[in-house]
């Protein structure tokens, strides 16, 4: 538990005003004894809340020990006879009771002012926050929408070649795609079709030239499980017959793992 916080929740001036539960009573008490920063704020929060009574009630809060007690039954020197006055004493003391009421009362209701002003606060931060988080939100999906609008104008361009990637022997339903813009020397992996690469392992591009059988590294499809549309762009400079993806330990390979040669596509010659 932060003390501090504790502290600024409001719990301790709800003790002072004597509104909590006996439970939470006991344990305001204990931690009192056991941290001498909440014994400190309690202290100092009945010595404002004293402080407010004296203003309320100014006659009474002055006079301490036996001239208090002399003034509150009336008993300012004089004789007997003088003194007894049923009536004035009752409405004296009466008017005494209702001033420390009305000063405990109007505290009270200052140290619930402060409670729900605090909590209102908390309120305004929280509010605050979530805004914040929607404003990201917002301008995330508005660049996830550029995005996609400047993905499909690249798909779509005239100069696109669109080659198949079909399943090989180690996963047979998996499939892709290869969109090559030889203009542009760049080629995009829709790699959707893919499963996803275990731990500490990547997919890697291959450009090939088929006689004889000539590999050359592409890229890798880095990032796999955090791309959303598994669409992937990679520079392309060669003179590729056919596009191959296969499964290599993280960082890729000098050479494609055969074995793990998971789609092959060829180009058309048309």
């Amino acid at each position: 538990m932060e003390i501090k916080e504790y502290i600024a929740s409001g719990v301790l001036e709800l003790y002072v005003a004597g509104l909590l539960s006996e439970e939470e009573n006991v344990e305001v008490y204990q931690l009192a004894l056991e941290h001498p920063e909440i014994k400190r704020e309690i202290l100092a929060i009945e010595a404002a809340i004293l402080e407010l009574t004296k203003t309320v009630a100014p006659n009474y809060s002055e006079r301490k020990g036996f001239e208090d007690v002399q003034a509150r039954i009336g008993d300012t020197g004089k004789t007997e006879t003088q003194v007894v006055q049923l009536p004035k004493e009752r409405k004296s003391n009466l008017s005494a009771y209702i001033g420390w009421a009305a000063a405990l009362l109007f505290g009270a209701g200052l140290v619930w002012f402060y409670v729900q002003n605090d909590q209102l606060k908390s309120e305004i931060q929280t509010v605050k926050g979530q805004y914040e988080v929607l404003e990201q939100q917002i301008f995330e999906a508005r660049n996830s929408l550029a995005n996609t609008e400047t993905l499909l104008e690249e798909l779509r361009d005239k100069n696109v070649s669109v080659i198949p990637l079909g399943g090989q022997e180690v996963s047979p339903d998996a499939y892709a795609k290869a969109y090559w813009n030889k203009e542009q020397n760049k080629v995009l992996i829709d790699a959707q079709g893919l499963p996803e690469p275990p731990e500490d392992m990547v997919y890697q591009v291959w450009s090939l030239k088929m006689d004889p059988l000539t590999p050359t590294s592409v890229g890798l499809l880095e990032d796999f499980a955090a791309d959303e549309n598994k669409v992937f762009t990679l520079n392309n400079p060669n003179e590729s017959e056919a596009f191959g993806i296969t499964l290599e330990p993280a960082g890729g390979s000098e050479a494609p793992t055969m074995e793990q040669l998971y789609t092959l596509g060829a180009v058309s010659s048309s």
